[in-house]
């Protein structure tokens, strides 16, 4: 049994490593520019889930509105570069920063409720940031959308893009990966998972539990604006109603799910696996609404088979191969009698 569990615990930086290589080495494999650009959606639903994860994973609470906060980093990246002449790489951090400042607010107002009352206010902002972009015309361009200078120039064509995109969305992923790693080991993930528990418990017990949530919920919202931006500058155009979907929230949720919100890779392993099917389905059948169906097919099964998602109910079943600790060593008899010292054997 210890043989497995050393097996186990050696495979880990072993398939990091398969991880890494098989990411860098995406790019050389892929036999298409259609495939490279699936490659870099389903990265940056990797990057939007993850980031979605910082509040899901880590307190509990379920939202359906970070795509707002998606939305919000994309724009403010555009007009950034359009209206203040910003160099687009700097238009992406400040335009991040900015939302994260703004989420600071809403931070306060939202996270003074709990379950379905917080997923109505996620809902809610989804909303109103889609109706104030649609009817912002004048500077947004409304439902006419809006475009987006590359950052490259004329002379890379089209697949080299891909390719440069998705290292950089590789990029912001582990970057992000990293964060939520250091805050799962740390002081402040502790508070941020007896939050999950029990916030009421976490709270008697001198947690702060409100600037705990708010941190969390301003990192999430920065990196989601990040990956917002970056996407924005990838994709060259900016439509409201696809920014601001609400089906576009629900999807991070499902990957998240699917792969183990309480999990590193979780987020990532259900990007990939969501993310294929979509963009599956909308090759295979168009505009038709049957991905739509296929994906509630998946969350029904996920949640009714598999709540803790893919990664958990593995590492579950893995657990089981381990030894198992008991409260009484077991020893024989002749053992006993060599741990007896002679005065004890006289008697």
């Amino acid at each position: 049994m210890r043989s497995v569990s050393d097996l186990l615990r050696r495979i880990r930086p072993i398939g990091l490593l398969v991880l890494i290589a098989l990411v860098l080495a995406f790019p050389q494999l892929a036999p298409d520019a259609f495939i490279l650009s699936v490659g870099v959606v389903i990265m940056s639903y990797a990057v939007l889930a993850t980031s979605w994860n910082f509040v899901g994973g880590f307190t509990g609470y379920i939202s359906l509105g970070h795509a707002a906060y998606s939305g919000l980093g994309g724009y403010a990246t555009a007009l950034l570069i359009t209206r203040a002449d910003l160099n687009p790489w700097l238009a992406l951090l400040v335009g991040a920063v900015l939302v994260a400042a703004l989420a600071i607010p809403i931070g306060i107002a939202s996270l003074r409720v709990r379950g379905a009352s917080f997923v109505i206010v996620s809902i809610a902002l989804v909303l109103i940031t889609l109706l104030v972009f649609q009817s912002w015309g004048s500077v947004t361009g409304g439902s006419h959308g809006l475009r987006v200078p590359r950052p490259f120039g004329e002379d890379v064509l089209r697949p080299e893009q891909h390719e440069r995109f998705f290292y950089l969305h590789a990029a912001l992923l582990a970057i992000a990966l990293l964060c939520w790693w250091i805050i799962d080991r740390s002081r402040f993930g502790a508070g941020l998972k007896a939050i999950r528990e029990d916030e009421d418990k976490a709270q008697s017990l001198g947690v702060p539990t409100f600037a705990y949530k708010l941190v969390a919920f301003v990192i999430s919202a920065l990196f989601t604006a990040l990956g917002g931006g970056l996407y924005a500058l990838w994709f060259g155009f900016l439509d409201p109603v696809f920014q601001f979907s609400i089906l576009a929230g629900s999807y991070l949720v499902l990957m998240s799910l699917l792969g183990g919100i309480r999990s590193l890779f979780g987020p990532l392993l259900g990007a990939v696996v969501v993310g294929y099917a979509v963009e599956f389905f909308k090759n295979q059948y168009g505009d038709t609404q049957l991905h739509l169906v296929a994906l509630g097919v998946l969350l029904a099964a996920v949640v009714l088979f598999m709540p803790d998602g893919i990664i958990p109910a593995v590492g579950a079943q893995l657990r089981k191969l381990r030894p198992q600790a008991t409260s009484i060593r077991e020893i024989s008899q002749a053992d006993l009698a060599a741990q007896r010292t002679p005065e004890e054997a006289a008697r």
